[in-house]
């Protein structure tokens, strides 16, 4: 199953055997055909409805079969009958050639006669060998009325032979049948791209047993809890955190980006992922079928079976299209000689001609591979579109709506300013404070600590430590008794000064924590950690606006002193703070009444809906989030907002490419339609534009596989 044109003839005839056509899906992709489930058809009835079309099904199974005769035959047949079809009419050609001369063979002569009975065999078996596949989809459709491609070139290829035209009916069978083959085979490509991308986990873990035993068995035995061993230069199996070991990562086949990452003790790490030059001991966190990556292999299995509008729109339109053209057909046939005395033999000619010429293999073929190939091309980059319908998505939008934790920050506290006072350091009010936090697992006290360690200052923790729930914390650091607090603790002490009040105040109003430290008699200074906007944050806000983005929008449950420092930051046109995640969908709906196309960026759960809200949803760093990656439309796998822009002029590229195939190749139509009539075209050069289109609207939608 590689194209449209055979979905639609499966759902007629395997559809009322299951039920009706809505209890069939389709994943062209990897050439499966689902039923649904409580549908009275047995696995036999639905491979002889299969069978009585010319193809062959089998029950999908997750393992690989051994490749037999039978599975050769049946990949390869399109193929093998192609390459022999063309081979047999060359020869038959050659044949007709030496018997009657070069001009005859081809029709050049006033009294050409027939060729002769060996070049006739070699064209007649020219002609079986071509049409081996696509007569029984002919028969069917002629059997159901429903007049598809393989019709129109079983009736022109008929009528040619029926003319005595043995040249022109084996030519336009063989190019015919090249025209399937090329389809075929720029989906397989397609398929293969995204299959290379998500072929990534290794066949063995090697498992940990007690004693430190090491033992290759498959990662789908591997059970959670376990810990396994990756060595240097290994693709990870599963899903996990490391315990022991550190290195770089690299993790580019998952989440698109371009450098290693730095892991150690207590980081997640990813199936498919290439551990750098450490050797790492990481613990299981999932099975096998519910890693990262296995879900990402499915939902893009799945994307195929959304349809994008492009593609239904064709679809909808070769509907209609091909029994017009066989009605047009007969018209040229009938009325000419009938109306204006016409002779039978040219107009029944040019009927055929305009039959051939017809066929919709290129409009059909069109949108299906450039969809996959943006597909995959997006998936390679880290951008996990779940569907055709959302590739086209980002081309229309002209708002974007981002929450600010977690996607326009890092959604997490770091050390920006250090006020040292009292005749201390930054170097010594670092220490202090850190030693007083060395033992504390809240998020300011982490980064605090995080912040000395950086700067390579010896944290040592303190002595008689103890906590002051609710305001802050003491201890003994160098055998003086310190404090560790908030701005209201301070007031609370009596130590605080209008100038001091006045500089907590600026600070607070910038949307900044700060911590506050002393002693009984001195105050040690001062401490600011704010949720750091991403470096490439107010970049993003102008590639945006680059891309056509009309409105930037920055949606937060946080304070409104907070956000609006950081929309100042970033450069977002409006700002809404201390919103509710009812308040945010609210607000997206205002946009989406304005501007039409609107984009909601979140980073998970709280955000969902919003995303749900939005006519695009997308979801931030999904490669961390479970939810994240199962509720959006599109799952950015890395925390690079960056990627928001590249989706848009991406989807873009892929409608810019999916209107130039459509244009093309009705365009190509028109032309051959009026040559038609004007008694200037052929069978097989009919043919030839026709397999010309298919082939340049094939290369010009895997162009995007170079995106």
């Amino acid at each position: 199953m590689d194209c449209a044109e055979e979905v639609a003839v499966l759902k007629r005839e395997v559809g009322p055997v299951v039920g009706g056509a809505e209890n069939l899906a389709f994943d062209i992709l990897n050439a499966k055909m689902s039923v649904a489930a409580g549908s009275p058809a047995t696995s036999e009835a639905v491979g002889a409805a299969v069978a009585r079309i010319g193809m062959r099904a089998e029950p999908w199974g997750d393992g690989k079969a051994a490749l037999t005769r039978e599975d050769f035959w049946e990949r390869n047949r399109r193929t093998v009958l192609t390459t022999a079809g063309g081979m047999l009419l060359t020869l038959a050609l050659v044949v007709h050639a030496l018997a009657s001369g070069l001009p005859a063979a081809f029709g050049h002569t006033e009294a050409a006669a027939g060729p002769p009975w060996g070049s006739l065999v070699l064209y007649g078996l020219s002609i079986l060998a071509s049409g081996w596949t696509v007569a029984p989809k002919a028969w069917v459709a002629a059997k159901r009325l429903r007049p598809d491609m393989n019709l129109l070139m079983t009736v022109a290829v008929g009528g040619a032979v029926g003319l005595g035209e043995w040249l022109e009916a084996a030519s336009v069978a063989f190019l015919f049948a090249l025209s399937l083959a090329l389809e075929a085979w720029s989906v397989g490509r397609a398929r293969r791209a995204v299959a290379a991308l998500m072929d990534l986990t290794p066949p063995s873990a090697r498992l940990l047993g007690p004693g430190g035993r090491e033992e290759l068995v498959p990662p789908e035995s591997v059970p959670v809890g376990a810990r396994f061993l990756v060595r240097p230069g290994d693709r990870l199996p599963l899903d996990g955190r490391v315990v022991e070991g550190a290195g770089g990562v690299d993790q580019s086949p998952i989440t698109g980006e371009s450098v290693p990452v730095q892991k150690g003790p207590g980081d997640e790490v990813y199936a498919g992922t290439i551990n750098g030059d450490g050797l790492l001991t990481v613990e299981s966190t999932k099975p096998a079928s519910d890693t990262t990556l296995a879900r990402i292999t499915r939902m893009v299995g799945e994307a195929q079976s959304r349809r994008a509008p492009s593609e239904q729109w064709v679809e909808r339109f070769a509907r209609v299209y091909t029994p017009a053209v066989m009605l047009l057909a007969l018209a040229v046939l009938l009325l000419p000689p009938l109306l204006t005395g016409g002779a039978w033999g040219v107009w029944f000619y040019r009927a055929l001609v305009l039959l051939v010429i017809a066929c919709p293999c290129a409009l059909v073929i069109s949108t299906p591979v450039t969809i996959v190939a943006a597909l995959a091309a997006a998936a390679r980059n880290g951008v996990l579109v779940k569907g055709g319908v959302y590739i086209e998505t980002p081309a229309r939008l002209k708002a974007v709506a981002l929450d600010k934790t977690g996607t326009l920050t890092e959604g997490k506290p770091a050390v920006v300013e250090v006020v040292p006072l009292g005749g201390h350091t930054e170097r010594v009010l670092l220490e202090l404070a850190a030693s007083l936090e060395a033992r504390s697992t809240h998020p300011l006290a982490r980064a605090i600590v995080a912040e000395a360690t950086k700067r390579g200052l010896a944290v040592r923790p303190a002595e008689d430590f103890r906590i002051l729930p609710g305001k802050g914390a003491e201890g003994l650091v160098g055998g003086v008794r310190h404090w560790l607090g908030s701005h209201r603790y301070l007031e609370e002490r009596g130590q605080e000064t209008p100038d001091v009040h006045e500089r907590l105040e600026a600070m607070t109003r910038a949307g900044r924590t700060v911590v506050v430290v002393g002693t009984d008699s001195v105050l040690a200074g001062f401490i600011a950690l704010a949720d750091r906007v991403r470096p490439n944050s107010k970049d993003v806000v102008t590639a945006l606006r680059a891309a056509g983005i009309e409105h930037v929008v920055m949606l937060t449950g946080d304070n409104r002193g907070t956000a609006e420092a950081i929309a100042r930051e970033t450069g977002v046109d409006e700002v809404h703070a201390e919103l509710l995640p009812a308040d945010k969908v609210t607000k997206v709906e205002e946009l989406v009444a304005k501007y039409g196309a609107v984009a909601m960026l979140g980073d998970g759960v709280n955000d969902a809906p919003a995303l749900a809200r939005a006519t695009l949803g997308l979801a931030m760093g999904a490669a961390g989030s479970d939810a994240a990656i199962e509720t959006a439309d599109v799952a950015l796998m890395s925390d690079d907002l960056a990627k928001l822009p590249w989706l848009i002029r991406h989807s873009r590229r892929a409608m810019s490419v999916i209107r130039q195939n459509i244009a093309f190749s009705l365009g190509v139509k028109a032309v051959f339609v009026i040559l038609t009539f004007a008694g200037y075209s052929s069978m097989w050069g009919a043919i030839a534009a026709d397999m010309g289109a298919s082939l340049l609207v094939v290369f010009n939608g895997l162009r995007l596989l170079r995106s």
